[in-house]
Formats: structure tokens, sequence, C-alpha cells
């Protein structure tokens, strides 16, 4: 799908920019069908060589090259890297060191990946406590520990519509209904809907909802696919 709306940002940048994303959607190791589909899709609008493996993760260092001399690019990219990472509905460690080692290389401060580790899944309780200490003050309890995080991530704008067109396919369009795991008849697990799971859903939702805007609005785009 080509756009009439020229970006501000090069090709170059948007091809690492992506891949970018792609790296944290894949740090959990999972490689699903969806994800399959938006890879293909992302190659041919690109029109490079359209095999999967073409498509590949990129190292910190690399994406530095490309997006650290534009400061902007760069915070936005982190943004949208985050969004990525909290879009299943769980911020885990492993995905936690990509994103640090993403923003070391940028060259970027960590004030939002320090407040949203307090969310993280897997940290052992040593670290979890390291990183309580480190967010917290000697005045008072801080109450709302994500509202850094949360103010960071409303400042993205969206300006590229292959990143818009990649967000929206990531974010889910609605929030998955909540449900009982149930075994021989009776019920084990109660799964709560993910907008109960995440505390950033709302920004998510946000995020989803401006990309749509600038694809319609600014683009002129048929959005219907993606609601």
């Amino acid at each position: 799908m080509t756009s009439v709306v020229k970006s501000p940002y090069t090709n170059e940048q948007v091809v690492a920019w992506l891949r970018g994303l792609l790296s944290v959607a894949w740090a959990d190791g999972d490689f699903d069908p969806q994800e399959q589909d938006i890879i293909t899709a992302l190659t041919q609008e690109l029109t490079i060589d359209t095999k999967l493996e073409s498509f590949d993760k990129i190292s910190p260092e690399e994406l530095a090259s490309v997006l650290k001399d534009d400061s902007v690019a760069a915070e936005n990219f982190l943004r949208t890297a985050v969004m990525v990472a909290i879009a299943d509905g769980t911020y885990s460690s492993v995905e936690d060191r990509l994103l640090h080692q993403f923003c070391q290389a940028l060259g970027l401060q960590e004030t939002a990946l320090i407040s949203l580790r307090q969310t993280l899944c897997d940290l052992p309780t040593e670290e979890l406590d390291s990183v309580s200490a480190t967010s917290s003050t000697d005045e008072e309890p801080q109450i709302d520990v994500l509202h850094p995080v949360r103010e960071w991530l409303d400042g993205l704008d969206i300006h590229d519509p292959k990143v818009a067109r990649f967000l929206c396919k990531m974010i889910p369009p609605q929030c998955p209904f909540e449900r009982d795991v149930t075994l021989f008849g009776k019920k084990i697990v109660h799964i709560p809907p993910l907008c109960k799971l995440n505390p950033l859903y709302e920004q998510l939702v946000g995020l989803r909802f401006r990309a749509l805007s600038y694809l319609a609005d600014e683009c002129h785009e048929d959005i219907s696919e993606y609601c």
C-alpha cells in the first residue's frame, strides 16, 4: 500500500524502526501466524526481499547507526517499542533487557523504563526489591508509579504511514473478553479481560486511535481492515 503523505523519515530509518519493533515482538521467543502475516505485508510494502529471514532482528548498534542522530525519531521509536512490548498484557525481563540496550545505544534517558520495571512479570525478588528502592523516595510513597511512563507514552505522535499500519495490526482492536478455563467440567482458572491486566491499556488504545486517525485523516486511507 502506497501513501501520498510524505514521511519525515527516510526509508532507511523506517526499515530500521520496523525491524526494531519486530525485535521486541520476537523477544519472548514466540512467532505466531499473525506476526508472520504482519512481516510478509511489511516486506512487500517496503519492496525488499519477501523472504521472512530477510526482514530480521536488528542489533542495538545497527539501530543506533540509523536513528541516533535524529533525537525525535529515536525517542518516538522507543515509545512505539514499549507499546509493542506491553501489547500482550505482560512485560518480561527479556523485553526489558532489549529495550535497555536500545535505550543505551540511542543515548536516551531511561526514566520511563525504570517506572515500567515495576510491572515486570518474571523479575527475581531481589531484583524487584532493588527496582522498588530505586524508584521510591524518602519523602512520601509514589501513588502512581507508572505516571512517568504514561505521560511519556501519551506524547507520541504518528508521522509515518508504515509505522501507523504496523501499530494498528500489532495492538488488538478491542479488549479480549474475560473467560473461564474449565477442565472436566470444573473451573480451574478465571482469566480477566486484557484491559484489567494491562495497567497501560489506555495508552495502547490511545496510540491505536491516533494511528487510525492519521491513516484516515492525513493519508486518506481505508482503515476498515483494522476495525
